[in-house]
Order: structure tokens, then sequence, then C-alpha cells
């Protein structure tokens, strides 16, 4: 009797494991460019090389410069990024990249804005997706992004995926000494901290 009780007992948490962890998927696509590898990729955007020649259908390792990969990532937007996966470690890494010289409440902000534009219809719906965006951030055009994070802004990254949003929901954030963009001065400022103003 024990014995039966314990199988089902095991039983039940195997299927409650098993279907806890399937994610839905809501993929997004990345042009490939000059000295881009599978692994750099896969390491760019949390995603393994086996699950980008998988959804690609890839038989090899080989790319071509402007090839149109299919990047799996998961969620969409109503979920809320995993802290310690891929999610939690690029938003880290974009936190250190973007706002690692800023005061901490300002590297948590940052992190509100990514997950404010996860929730944004005018934003891809994954982290990844907003992210890599073209032209979104300096920081992925220059290849910062690519920089271990510090654990300060790991824990900035933990307190933004748990919800603090210092920015006040803000779209967009920039530095008014760094750029004369006149679209980003059109946004409207809603909150500033550190040497960043933060705009929906």
């Amino acid at each position: 009797m024990k014995v039966k009780i314990v199988s089902l007992v095991l039983t039940f948490i195997l299927v409650s494991v098993i279907f806890s962890s399937q994610e839905a998927y809501a993929d997004w696509t990345y042009t490939t460019r000059r000295g881009d590898t599978l692994y750099n990729i896969a390491s760019r955007t949390g995603v393994t090389v086996a699950a980008i020649k998988s959804r690609n259908g890839l038989g090899s390792n080989y790319l071509r410069i402007g090839q149109r990969l299919t990047i799996p990532s998961g969620g969409g937007r109503s979920s809320v990024p995993s802290v310690g996966g891929g999610d939690g470690a690029l938003l880290a890494r974009l936190i250190y990249a973007e706002a690692g010289a800023e005061p901490y409440i300002g590297q948590v902000a940052v992190g509100g804005v990514v997950l404010n534009r996860i929730q944004s219809s005018k934003f891809p719906q994954t982290m990844a997706g907003v992210v890599y965006q073209p032209r979104a951030f300096e920081s992925v055009s220059n290849g910062i992004i690519n920089r271990a994070p510090s654990q300060q802004s790991q824990k900035a990254a933990w307190d933004a995926i748990r919800g603090w949003d210092p920015s006040g929901g803000a779209l967009y954030f920039f530095n008014p000494g760094k750029t004369s963009n006149p679209w980003i001065w059109a946004r409207q400022i809603i909150n500033r901290i550190g040497k960043h103003v933060f705009a929906i």
C-alpha cells in the first residue's frame, strides 16, 4: 500500500514538473551579420545552439551574412521573465551596459523600461526581442552588452523582474548630455534618475 501511495505521489510530482516547465514560444527574427556564429547568437540571446538549430531546421553550424534566424524565446506579454535564466541574465547585461555607472535605482529603472516594452504592443513581446530590436540600445550596437554584468546589475534585474519600476512606467530612457536626436527629445519626460531621463 505504501509503495502505491509513494508511486502515485511521485507520478503526480513528475507530471506537474513536466507541465509547469513547458513554455509557450513567442519567436522573433534575427538577421545575421558579419562575425556572427550560432554560439555567440545563443550566448547573447540566452537560448541554446541546439534550440536555434532545431527551430530553424539547420543541419550544420554554417551561417550566411543576412540569413534570417527564428530565435525561440519563452513567454508572451503576460509572462514575467525568469531570473537566472536567459531573460534575467540578458536583462542584467543590458542594465550593466546601459546604466552600470548610474545609481542603483537608475539601474532598476532601466530594467523597468525593458519590461514595460515587453508589455507594450509597440515593441516585441520577448526580452530578447526588445533588447536586440535594431537601433534600440547603443550597447547592443557597439557590443558592450556582451560584457559580464556586475552583481549590482544582476540584483537590479532581479528587482525589476519582481515588479519594482522606478521609471514610473517609462518606455524610453536617454542621457540628455549625449543625444541631440529630435525624436527622442519629443517624448514626454516623466522622470529623472541620475544622468538618465525617462519618457513615454
